[in-house]
Formats: C-alpha cells, sequence, structure tokens
C-alpha cells in the first residue's frame, strides 16, 4: 500500500524541479517583467484614487477637465499595457510550462524504459499512465504560476507596504501583522491538502489500473460472464477515490474558511483603526480612501495565492510521484559492462548460478550448471516453477542473478553492454506481444531499417508471408491492439519474422508453441527449426515431442538439473524424462 504523507519536504522536490527551467529563462524572465508591470498598473489606482481625493478636499479648484483627462488618459496607457502584459502571461507563461511538461514527460517516459523487470513485475501500468499524463499536466499549471504569482504577492507586498508606511506606519503594521499569522493558520491546511491531493492520485492510478485490466481481459470477463464481480470491483476503486477527494475537499475548505475569516478581519481593522486615526487627526480620509483600495488590492492578490495554493499542492505532489519514479535505478545504474559483443559464437555457460527474486522470496534456483556449445540446440523441460523460464531471463540480464556468473563464448555477460547483449540475443515467446499498427511496422521492430525486401524475406521464412497476402492490405493491414485481429498462429509467426530480421546469433524459444493449436504448432515448429539453424538455441518445451531432435535435453527441477542427455539417452535411462514423455504420450 502506498504511503500518502509527504515523504520529501518541498526544498527538496523544488530543487530537483527547478533545472527544468534552465531552457526557458528567456521566457520566465519576460514572464516576470509582464507580471511586474501587472503590479504597478493595480498599485496605481490607489495612489490615484488618494491624489484626486486629496485635491478635491484641498484644492478643488484644481481638479478640471483637463487635470481629470490626464489622469484617465495615463491610467488608460497603463491598463493597455497592462493587458498586453496579461496577454503574455496567459499565452507565453503557458506555453513555456508545456515546454517543460513535454521535457519532464520526456525525461520520464525515457527513464521508465531503463527500469528492470523487477520494477514491472510490482507495478500496475495504469498507476505509471496516471503518473506520466495527469501529475504531469498540473506540473505544468504549477511550473508556469508559481514563480509568476509568488513574483505578484512579493512586489504587491513590498510595494504597498513601502508605499502605506510612508501615510501612516502604525495603521500599515496593524494591517500587516494579520499576514504571517494567516500563515501559521493555514499551513496545517495547506499540509493536508499535499497528503490528500497525493492519495486522490494514487487512487486515480488505481482506477486506470483496474479499467486498463478490465478492459484488455474483457474477452475473459464475458466468456466467464462476470460482468457484475468487474462493476463491483470497479465500484470499491470508484469509491475510494471518491472518498480521497472528500477529504481533499474537506481541507481545501477548511483552508478558504480561515482565509475568508482573515480577509475580513482585515477589513474592519483598517476601517476600525482609520476611524480612529481619522478622529485624532493622525490620518487624512483621501489616506483611508488609499488604504481601502489598497487592503482590496492586497486580499486580491491574498485571494490569487490562496486559489494557487490548492494549484500548488497539486504540483508538489506532481513532482513527488516524478521524482519518486526518476529515484529508481534503472539497468543502466547496474552496467558496469563496456565491451561490446561481436563475432559471437554462442558458448553459453551457467556456473553455478542462484537466483531469487527478491531478497524476501524463496530461491527460484540454487548453484546451476549448464554448458551449451556454439550451435547446439538445447532443451529444458521439467515441472512448473522449477525455473525454465527464469533460466532464460537470466541470459538477456532481465534480471540480476544474486551468485555465480553466466558466460558467453567465455566473457561474464556483466562485462557485456545491455544494447549489445540483447541485440544478439532473439526470443520468441509464448506470450506473443504485438503492438498496435501494421504487420509491416511489427516485423521491422526486428530491425528498425529494414527494407521492404527484408521484411518480406524474414515472413517467407517464418511461413507468414502466404497468409498476410490473403489479407485486405497485405504488410500494411492494421491488426489491433496487441493483434487481437490476428489468430494465435498468425501472431507467433510474425513474431518468428521479427526474429528473423534480427538475425541473432543466439536464440532462446520460451515454451513458443505450447499456447497453439496441433495445426498451428506444426506449421510454426517448421518455422522455428528454420530459425534454429546455425545459432545457438535453447528451447522451453511443454510439449515434448518438439525437442526429440535437441542435441541435449536438460530435466530441471527446483533442485536443479535431474538429468541430462539426449532423447534416446534418457528414454533408455527410464527416469524423470522417460516418465514425463510417457504421460505425454498416452
Amino acid at each position: 500500500m502506498e504511503d500518502y504523507k509527504r515523504k520529501q519536504k518541498t526544498s527538496v522536490l523544488l530543487k530537483r524541479f527547478l533545472p527544468y527551467y534552465k531552457r526557458y529563462i528567456g521566457w520566465l524572465v519576460f514572464d516576470l517583467f509582464c507580471a511586474g508591470f501587472t503590479v504597478i498598473s493595480e498599485l496605481a489606482l490607489p495612489i490615484i484614487a488618494r491624489h484626486i481625493t486629496s485635491v478635491g478636499l484641498e484644492t478643488p479648484e484644481l481638479l478640471t477637465l483637463q487635470y481629470i483627462g490626464k489622469i484617465a488618459g495615463l491610467y488608460l496607457l497603463l491598463r493597455i499595457l497592462d493587458c498586453a502584459a496579461n496577454y503574455y502571461m496567459a499565452a507565453g507563461g503557458h506555453i513555456m510550462g508545456t515546454h517543460m511538461e513535454t521535457d519532464m514527460r520526456t525525461d520520464l517516459f525515457n527513464h521508465l524504459q531503463t527500469l528492470s523487470f523487477t520494477y514491472y513485475d510490482n507495478t500496475k501500468i495504469g498507476q505509471l499512465m496516471s503518473r506520466i499524463t495527469s501529475d504531469l499536466f498540473d506540473i505544468a499549471e504549477f511550473a508556469h504560476h508559481c514563480p509568476e504569482e509568488y513574483f505578484v504577492a512579493s512586489l504587491k507586498f513590498i510595494g504597498s507596504f513601502i508605499y502605506l508606511a510612508r501615510i501612516n506606519l502604525k495603521l500599515t503594521l496593524a494591517m500587516f501583522i494579520l499576514v504571517p499569522l494567516m500563515t501559521i493558520f493555514v499551513k496545517k491546511f495547506r499540509t493536508q491538502m499535499r497528503d490528500a491531493s497525493k492519495k486522490q492520485r494514487f487512487q486515480l492510478g488505481e482506477i486506470n489500473a483496474d479499467v486498463e485490466d478490465t478492459l484488455l481481459g474483457i474477452r475473459v470477463v464475458k466468456s466467464f460472464a462476470n460482468e457484475e464481480t468487474e462493476k463491483e470491483k470497479f465500484k470499491k476503486s470508484n469509491s475510494l477515490f471518491f472518498e480521497a477527494k472528500r477529504k481533499m475537499y474537506y481541507a481545501m475548505a477548511s483552508f478558504h474558511t480561515t482565509i475568508r475569516f482573515f480577509d475580513g478581519l482585515m477589513y474592519i481593522l483598517v476601517v476600525c483603526l482609520g476611524a480612529i486615526f481619522i478622529m485624532r487627526k493622525e490620518i487624512e480620509p483621501a489616506d483611508l480612501t488609499a488604504f481601502l483600495l489598497m487592503v482590496s488590492t492586497l486580499l486580491g492578490s491574498i485571494r490569487q495565492i490562496v486559489q494557487f495554493s490548492e494549484q500548488f499542492q497539486r504540483g508538489m505532489t506532481g513532482v513527488e510521484r516524478f521524482t519518486e519514479i526518476m529515484e529508481i535505478q534503472g539497468e543502466d545504474a547496474d552496467e558496469t559492462g563496456t565491451l561490446e559483443m561481436e563475432n559471437v559464437k554462442g558458448d553459453i555457460e551457467f556456473k553455478n548460478v542462484t537466483f531469487s527474486y527478491s531478497d524476501e522470496s524463496s530461491e527460484v534456483l540454487h548453484g546451476v550448471n549448464i554448458q551449451i556449445k556454439e550451435g547446439q540446440n538445447v532443451a529444458i523441460v521439467g515441472p512448473s516453477g522449477g525455473g525454465k523460464t527464469t533460466i532464460c531471463n537470466l541470459i538477456p540480464r532481465f534480471y540480476k542473478i544474486s551468485e555465480g556468473d553466466i558466460t558467453i563464448d567465455g566473457t561474464d555477460i556483466k562485462e557485456f553492454t545491455l544494447a549489445s547483449l540483447r541485440n544478439n540475443i532473439g526470443v520468441v515467446q509464448q506470450d506473443v506481444y504485438l503492438f498496435s499498427g501494421s504487420i509491416r511496422q511489427n516485423i521491422a521492430y526486428g530491425k528498425q531499417n529494414a527494407t521492404e525486401e527484408e521484411i518480406i524475406e524474414a515472413a517467407k521464412k517464418a511461413g507468414a508471408h502466404d497468409f498476410i497476402m490473403e489479407l485486405s492490405d497485405g504488410y500494411d493491414t492494421y491488426i489491433g491492439e496487441r493483434g487481437i485481429k490476428l489468430s494465435g498462429g498468425q501472431k507467433q509467426r510474425i513474431s518468428i519474422a521479427r526474429v528473423f530480421l534480427k538475425n541473432p546469433p543466439i536464440l532462446i524459444l520460451d515454451e513458443a508453441t505450447s499456447a497453439l493449436d496441433n495445426e498451428s504448432e506444426r506449421l510454426i515448429q517448421h518455422s522455428l527449426e528454420e530459425l534454429s539453424k546455425g545459432r545457438t538455441t535453447l528451447t522451453i518445451a511443454h510439449r515434448l515431442t518438439t525437442i526429440k531432435n535437441a542435441d541435449k535435453i536438460l530435466v530441471l527441477t527446483k533442485d536443479g538439473i535431474e538429468e541430462q542427455g539426449t532423447h534416446k539417452e534418457l528414454i533408455a535411462k527410464g527416469g524423470m524424462y522417460s516418465k514425463m514423455y510417457e504421460m505425454y504420450s498416452n
């Protein structure tokens, strides 16, 4: 369960976020310049009002139409410039924020590409979708408004304090002393808003994850008539999201109410004290007018800060959730290898390899020793849970081994760069993943710069060309999300074509035909045999008849390698493999 409380101080999060302004410092400076000009324009009104009131009370004969027209013209010019400044702040400032949002989304997506299988084994994709979309949108708003709002508020406070202090220091101090007092009161509610906002984001991610899970598995849902079950699951997630938002709004209401109370307190303080000072002849009526107008300006600024505080908390929550992922070490953080794999022969050796998926889980492999010679076709069979697929995942370093070594051509795989290691290994899995797009795009995923001729040749070798040409748009046929418009056998042949195009010296076949019908299996098996020629091949087999011709068969159990040999040798031995084969044959 996620901890909704703040894990990092605001200052730490801001330090992580501020470098994103670097590329757009010019935009920011001009935005703050425009913001400063709007403050000048706004503060001008109380000053003009006080001046006109003073002139009207002391020397009314000076209030001519020409005099009033000059003042009106000056103020109108200020407002025109103010509108231009506001236009840039609304357009340019938001565009700057969007630029920063785009940069952060790019960094986050790029970092997600570096994270290991272990991370994705324990993380819901819906949660990641929430972080890469809605979280970063709030950060974009925060990036624009944060410096702008605080800069404007600072100018208003400093400017108005200096101006009003020159009129009457006592009344000014009485008015401004409420501001730090108000800050102390609202700090508690800001903390509650931050925690509630984080919980709300987490629950939104849970809703995304539940919706994704249900819709991707909609065929399973309907085949079991479990629509009501899914509705109940969604209802629970939706209710938790509602509860998180409810707490957020309670904290926000307390925040607003506190501000509103001090709002009224400041007005009544200025009015009452101002009246007393007028009675004592300490200020003029015109001065009180200026104070009241300045209070209105200050309170307007405070209301803006209040409104922005909600956005600030959402932005800080987004930055915190962004930082949480960015601080997770990617695979490249453990990348110590500098060697580029070249001229690979394909000798693979496991030396006393021990592995567990986490510190808390039990060992999947313990002291495993395997030798695979160049060009050999080695099959691994055994009961579920013995670690067959795990072995396949360790060779490309999808997971880090706990103990021991794995070598290719005598060199520890940790000494190779990840990219060069994986570029020399082709994997065909039982669970084929095809991307939404055309057949051509999916085959070309094995070699991004492949020519049309290379794509077609790979498809022919995989036995896919004929059925592709029978489709309405041939290689340009759109196959739907996860290749839903294709049969299991067709999807598998496209995945094999991808590996043909990649042309790796080492091949891993992880139960590539176990989910297919007999006819599809026969066709795929022929394609796999073609694919295996001239390559070091490691086959994880469910159907034992598919690996009878393997150069060596390993029987893997929880206790390690129980038996090894050719099909004939193991049958003649009459051990575990022989019994498994007899069971399968019957």
